[in-house]
């Protein structure tokens, strides 16, 4: 009995200590506590100016705002706003069918130009930082003032300066269409084509962004993955699809959610524009506020299902 008892202390005394557990962060709750970081300024931003306008429309799409002295005054309506909206108003519908069907056509080309551009602007040239200073540069011509500027009623009125003639462009339009219906391809996809070919400058402007996030992705790729697949003698053309695209797509799921949202929030937007005139032109704060929340939830199912969609093919490389 004694010798068991004997082994038994020998193995405690021979026995390892057990390692200390460090209080340190691992480097995957690291790079979670700069992500939060990094969106800190976002989140203050959406507390602080988003949240409480966000929740005074709500409240003023189930009334009728009277302006009072010293402020204004609410007067219950209950669900009238949202059944003037959808029973009563002929344009809003239409609007909102009109801006998503706009969004569904215009998205893929902004998201096909600007990587197509970012390829291009990623490759080594002389004069590589001018070409992409002038491909962002349509970002800033669009902003602010320079939007007014741009649109042809103040330079003709102010100015003087008439637009030019739509009949060179709407004849090679013709060119191109006879062009392509030669091959024949889809009338659908043909009719697809030439609208775009039609607003290149609206694609171009709305692209600058966009470049910039896969410009920078794919300056993000290690080199030694195409060294390593150029050693197993792979082309270019496998390069791209085996490697360029899988890790460039986290970015494609990105700029997809902020072109539905610059597209469906465009100052030009038919409901943007119907929203605020019934603010500022009709007075009628109540229908307005209805409108946007029903706009803005419209946006967020379309950019939950996009990204429920999008996710399942992006490739994370860790």
């Amino acid at each position: 009995m004694k010798a068991p008892a004997m082994a038994n202390k020998t193995l405690k005394a021979v026995a390892v200590p057990k390692k200390k557990k460090r209080n340190g962060l691992n480097l995957t709750r690291k790079r979670a506590m700069m992500g939060y970081l990094f969106i800190l300024p976002f989140i203050i931003g959406l507390v602080t100016f988003f949240m409480v306008p966000m929740v005074k429309s709500v409240v003023f799409s189930f009334n009728r705002l009277e302006v009072a002295e010293g402020g204004y005054e609410l007067i219950p309506m209950g669900i009238e706003n949202y059944r003037r909206m959808f029973l009563s108003d002929v344009n809003y519908v239409r609007n909102l069918g009109e801006a998503l069907l706009y969004m569904v056509t215009n998205v893929p080309l902004i998201l096909i130009f600007s990587f197509f551009a970012a390829n291009l602007l990623n490759q080594k040239f002389r004069g590589r930082s001018l070409a992409r200073a002038i491909f962002f540069l349509p970002v800033i011509l669009t902003s602010g003032v320079m939007l007014v500027i741009d649109s042809g009623d103040l330079l003709q009125s102010s100015y003087g300066i008439a637009q030019p003639d739509t009949q060179e462009g709407a004849f090679r339009a013709v060119e191109l269409a006879r062009l392509l219906l030669q091959t024949r391809l889809s009338t659908r996809f043909i009719d697809y084509i030439i609208s775009a070919v039609d607003r290149i400058y609206d694609i171009v402007s709305m692209s600058g962004v966009q470049i910039l996030v896969f410009l920078a992705g794919l300056q993000s790729i290690p080199p030694s993955l195409f060294e390593a697949s150029n050693i197993e003698g792979a082309t270019g053309w496998e390069n791209f699809w085996k490697i360029t695209f899988p890790m460039v797509s986290p970015l494609i799921l990105v700029n997809t959610v902020y072109t539905i949202i610059d597209t469906l929030t465009n100052s030009t937007n038919a409901v943007m524009d119907q929203i605020d005139t019934v603010a500022f032109g009709r007075m009628d704060f109540g229908l307005s506020s209805a409108m946007a929340l029903v706009y803005f939830l419209a946006i967020f199912a379309v950019v939950g299902i996009v990204v429920w969609i999008v996710s399942k093919l992006v490739f994370y490389y860790e």
